[in-house]
Order: C-alpha cells, then sequence, then structure tokens
C-alpha cells in the first residue's frame, strides 16, 4: 500500500476498509457543510453590507465599516480555501501542506487587516508577527521544487 494512501478503501482487513470508507463519508459530509458554511457566510457579506449603507450617511462606509466588510469577504474566502483543503484530501489522501499553510496565512492576514491598533497590546502584535514570519517562512521553504509536499 502506497504510504501516501491514508484511507485506502480496498485494504486486505474487510474491518478497515469500512472504517476508512466511513471516514471517507464523514470528510463528504464535511465538504457538504462547508458549501454550506460558504453559502451562510456569502448571506452575512451581504448583510453586512446591507446594513453598513443602509444606514446614515446612506451609501457612505466609514473606516470601521471599511473594516467589517473586508472581515465578512475574508471570512468567506478562508472558508473557500478550507472547502478546498477538504476536497483534495477527498481526491488524494494526502493533506497538501503547502494549501494548509496558505489557508492559515490567509486567515491570520484577515486577522491582520482587521486588527484594532489603538487597543492592541505589544505583545499580542509581537505574536501575531511571529505567526506570520514563520508561516511565510513555511509556505517560501514548501515553493522549493527539492522539498516534496506530503
Amino acid at each position: 500500500m502506497d504510504e501516501h494512501k491514508h484511507l485506502d478503501e480496498n485494504d486486505d482487513d474487510p474491518l478497515i476498509a469500512l472504517l476508512h470508507k466511513m471516514i471517507r463519508f464523514a470528510i463528504r459530509i464535511l465538504a457538504v457543510l462547508m458549501t454550506a458554511v460558504i453559502f451562510w457566510s456569502v448571506a452575512d457579506v451581504l448583510l453586512v453590507l446591507y446594513e453598513k449603507l443602509s444606514e446614515p450617511p446612506v451609501f457612505l462606509l466609514d473606516m470601521s465599516d471599511i473594516f467589517q466588510v473586508f472581515a465578512a469577504f475574508l471570512a468567506v474566502l478562508i472558508a473557500i480555501e478550507i472547502f478546498a483543503n477538504i476536497t483534495l484530501y477527498l481526491r488524494d489522501d494526502v493533506i497538501h501542506v503547502k494549501l494548509v499553510v496558505a489557508t492559515a496565512l490567509m486567515a491570520i492576514a484577515r486577522k491582520v487587516i482587521v486588527l484594532d491598533l489603538s487597543i492592541l497590546e505589544p505583545s499580542y502584535l509581537y505574536a501575531i508577527a511571529a505567526i506570520v514570519i514563520a508561516l511565510g517562512i513555511t509556505y517560501w521553504l514548501l515553493s522549493f521544487p527539492s522539498i516534496k509536499e506530503s
């Protein structure tokens, strides 16, 4: 058995093969649920836009409103990336480390974009900076063809 085929439904052991089928079914359920979350998130973006644009002054957004809209948009994009992770796992039976790291980078970038620097403690900002640097270096290292992705 190939070392990367974690959920081989043709395993020699019938119990293990059945359990693999059950896990793959659970992953399919997760994909369906993530699709629902994506559509709910899109509805949330529409609701946030409607609420912000209908408040006086009508059709104008201040900086706080813009950041809330950006946060809603980025939440949808992160959900789409998670869906991509799930569907790739169904297809290949492997975790695509580079895609997972890219998703984490997008999530932390969302956090950075919506940060309110006026109430932020420096230690929190340093911690986020360390995460961004670590994920950035990891993504960069995974981009080299000589590094085999699992």
